[in-house]
C-alpha cells in the first residue's frame, strides 16, 4: 500500500531531480497517471482547494461589455416598441409595433397579420402588444371581440368596454359619429370632400349588410337607388339617418328615386326594388332585429386609454348576426378616427385589432370588398392594424374565387407576418405569399403539436413565434408572462372550469 509519502516521491521522480516537469509527447501523456482534478493535487504544495468559489457574473450591454469582452455579436433583433420575449437563438430580447417599426422605417406599413393554430398563443401575443400600446400612449381599439378575449384586459387598464346584442348596447350602421360633427363645422370644398367621406361609408356598410342578408350581390341599378336614398334622408333629416328611416323612403318612393330606378310609373318602380325593401326589412325585423335598426347607444370615447367592442352575446345569435356586427363595428370605429383626425386636435396614434377575421368574410359573396373598402381608408391615416385568423385555409373557403384573392390581399398588404404553430402544409401556402426559409418552415412546424401521447404535456409552441417582415430572416421569439398576464391572457379559463365539473 502505498503511503503519502510514497506518493510525493513518485511526484518528484515524475518532475524529475531538478524538480521541473520535462517535456513528453502526446503518447506519454495519454499514457501518464490522471491529471489533477480542478482542485489541484490532493498534497502539500500541489494546489488543493477545499472549495472554489463560483465567478461572479455580470449583465451589460453590448455598447458597454464591448470594451472589456469585444467578442460579443448579437441577432439584431429590433429593440423597438413592446418586448414581447426573448429571441430563442440568441436570447436577446424581441420588440414589437408595428406603428412604432413603420416609424423608425423598419416596415412600409403598420399592418401585422397573425396565423397559427388555435391553442398556440395568438391572443396572448396579441394582448401584449395592446398592453405595451397603452403604455405608449396609443389607443388599442378591438373591433368586435367575439369570445370575449380582451374585456377583461381593457377593464384592468381602465379603458372603455362596449356590448352590443339585443337588450344591450346598439350600434347604428348609418352613423357618421363625430364625422356628423366635424362636418356640421365645416364649410366649403373642405365641407363637401368631407360630406362624400361620410356618404360612401354610409352606402359602403349598407350594401354590406344586404348582401349579407340576401347572401347575394347587390345589383348595380339597386346601389343607385341605395345611393340616392342616403342622399334624400341626408337633405330631410336633421339627425343621423337610421336603416328604418331607408326602409320608409324606399316605400314611400319619391320621385328622387323614381328617377334613379329608371322607373316612370309606381307599379315599375315597385317591382325594382322589391327584393331591396326584403332586406332592409330583414335587418329591422327579422333575425337581426334589434342590434342595428336605432340610434347608437354608446359612443366610442377616444380619450380612453383603450376601447374594446365585446359582441360575444351577438355571436350565440348565428353568424349573420356576428358579422353584421363587425362589419358596423369596422365601419363606425374607423370612422370615429378618421373625424378625430378631420377635426384637427392633437394628433394621436391608434392600433386596430381584428381577431377571427375570417368570420366576417365567409357571410356572402363580395363582403370581402366592403370589408376592404372599410379598412383600407384608415391605413392612408397610419392607423396600425392586426389582423387575426387561424389560417389561410380560413380565407380559402370563401364563396367565390375573387373573394378569395381579395381576401390574400389582406396579407399581401400587412408588413409584419406572424407565425405561431402551423402544419407544413400551411407553410407552404404561407410561404407563397411570405417567403420563409427551410429551418423557418422546420422551426414553426416543431410547435404544431406534441411530440407525444403524455396528457398534460406543455403544447411546444405555447407562447412561441416568427416574426417575419419581407425577405428579411425571421425572429423566433419565446414570450414569457409576467406578474397579472398570468390572469388576464389566459383563454383556456372556461375550458378549466368544465373539466373541474
Amino acid at each position: 500500500m502505498k503511503t503519502r509519502n510514497d506518493a510525493g516521491e513518485g511526484l518528484r521522480r515524475r518532475k524529475g531531480a531538478t524538480g521541473r516537469k520535462p517535456l513528453r509527447g502526446v503518447e506519454e501523456l495519454v499514457a501518464a497517471e490522471p491529471l489533477a482534478g480542478v482542485r489541484g493535487w490532493p498534497e502539500r504544495f500541489g494546489g488543493w482547494a477545499a472549495h472554489v468559489a463560483v465567478a461572479p457574473e455580470f449583465q451589460a450591454t453590448t455598447t458597454q461589455l464591448c470594451g472589456l469582452f469585444p467578442y460579443v455579436a448579437g441577432a439584431g433583433s429590433p429593440t423597438v416598441g413592446t418586448p414581447v420575449g426573448r429571441h430563442l437563438l440568441h436570447g436577446e430580447a424581441v420588440c414589437l409595433d408595428p406603428l412604432a417599426w413603420c416609424r423608425a422605417g423598419l416596415v412600409t406599413n403598420p399592418g401585422a397579420f397573425v396565423l397559427g393554430q388555435p391553442g398556440t398563443g395568438k391572443s396572448t401575443l396579441v394582448k401584449r402588444l395592446v398592453t405595451g400600446a397603452v403604455a405608449t400612449g396609443t389607443t388599442p381599439i378591438i373591433l368586435g371581440d367575439t369570445k370575449p378575449d380582451y374585456t377583461e384586459l381593457v377593464e384592468h387598464l381602465g379603458g372603455q368596454v362596449i356590448r352590443i346584442g339585443r337588450g344591450l348596447d346598439r350600434v347604428n350602421p348609418l352613423d357618421s359619429g363625430p364625422l356628423g360633427g366635424v362636418l356640421r363645422s365645416l364649410t366649403g370644398p373642405r365641407a363637401e370632400t368631407l360630406r362624400a367621406e361620410v356618404r360612401g361609408r354610409r352606402l359602403s356598410l349598407l350594401l354590406a349588410l344586404c348582401t349579407l342578408v340576401r347572401e347575394s350581390r347587390i345589383t348595380n341599378a339597386e346601389e343607385v337607388v341605395l345611393g340616392k336614398a342616403i342622399d334624400f334622408l341626408d337633405r330631410r333629416l336633421d339627425v343621423e339617418p337610421s336603416v328604418p328611416d331607408v326602409l320608409v323612403a324606399l316605400e314611400e318612393g319619391p320621385q328622387e328615386l323614381w328617377s334613379a330606378a329608371r322607373t316612370s310609373t309606381e307599379q315599375d318602380y315597385r317591382r325594382e326594388v322589391r327584393d331591396l325593401v326584403f332586406a332592409l326589412d330583414l335587418l329591422c325585423h327579422g333575425s337581426l332585429a334589434g342590434v342595428f335598426d336605432g340610434p347608437t347607444t354608446r359612443p366610442l370615447d377616444l380619450d380612453a386609454p383603450a376601447i374594446s367592442v365585446d359582441i360575444s352575446r351577438v355571436g350565440a345569435a348565428g353568424d349573420k348576426l356576428l358579422t353584421a356586427a363587425m362589419l358596423c363595428t369596422w365601419s363606425y370605429a374607423y370612422g370615429t378616427v378618421d373625424a378625430a383626425e378631420a377635426a384637427g386636435g392633437p394628433r394621436r396614434s391608434y392600433l386596430g385589432v381584428m381577431d377571427e377575421l375570417w368570420r366576417a368574410l365567409r357571410g356572402a359573396p363580395g363582403l370581402v370588398e366592403h370589408a376592404d373598402a372599410l379598412t383600407r381608408l384608415s391605413r392612408a391615416k397610419g392607423m396600425g392594424t392586426i389582423m387575426i385568423t387561424h389560417s389561410l385555409s380560413d380565407l380559402d373557403a370563401l364563396p367565390t374565387e375573387e373573394d378569395r384573392a381579395k381576401a390574400r390581399g389582406f396579407v399581401d398588404r400587412s408588413a409584419i407576418t406572424i407565425l405561431a404553430g402551423l402544419p407544413p402544409r400551411e407553410l407552404a401556402r404561407v410561404h407563397e405569399i411570405t417567403p420563409l426559409t427551410g429551418p423557418e418552415q422546420q422551426l414553426v412546424t416543431s410547435w404544431s403539436a406534441p411530440e407525444t401521447w403524455q396528457p398534460g404535456a406543455r403544447h411546444p409552441g405555447r407562447g412561441k413565434y416568427l416574426i417575419k417582415t419581407g425577405e428579411r430572416l425571421g425572429l423566433p421569439v419565446q414570450l414569457t408572462l409576467v406578474g397579472a398576464e398570468h390572469a388576464l391572457y389566459d383563454t383556456d379559463r372556461a375550458i378549466r372550469k368544465e373539466v373541474a365539473r
